[in-house]
């Protein structure tokens, strides 16, 4: 469940930073593989923020480790910090969003994800995503 203010007896574990990735009204969404968590459903390229990494440099190291994309943090856009809260653990999501001039050759890590694609956010929210990345485009799209 996803939270737009912190609620009482939040505890979060680790900070994640995400990306929606656009270009020309598209997003790009990496498909998950089955053996991680939440396997088989679709998401943007996202990570967790390690110890003395800020933000912006966390989110340009995870596109490249699983899009094998080179981002410029510098346009980087910050839409929303809100809470999540899994029955396991507690967690900050950073919300960013980068806009592209032409569509990159994205090389998937076959670590990280089987597949991606490029969807409008219309279209996306047709797909089965992670868990509550639909509210999260709807936010913003």
């Amino acid at each position: 469940m996803i939270y737009l203010e912190t609620p009482n007896n939040f505890s979060p574990k680790f900070q994640v930073v995400s990306c929606y990735v656009e270009c020309q009204g598209k997003l790009l969404f990496l498909h998950r593989p089955m053996h991680k968590s939440q396997g088989g459903k679709w998401g943007v390229p996202a990570g967790k923020v390690e110890i003395d990494e800020t933000f912006e440099k966390a989110l340009v190291r995870e596109v490249q480790e699983e899009a094998g994309l080179k981002i410029d943090s510098g346009k980087l856009y910050f839409l929303k910090k809100i809470a999540v809260r899994h029955s396991e653990y507690d967690f900050i999501y950073h919300m960013y969003r980068v806009i592209l001039d032409e569509i990159p050759e994205v090389k998937i890590n076959p670590a990280e994800h089987q597949d991606y694609m490029w969807a409008t956010p219309q279209e996306a929210l047709s797909m089965d995503l992670v868990t509550d990345l639909d509210t999260c485009i709807k936010m913003y799209y």
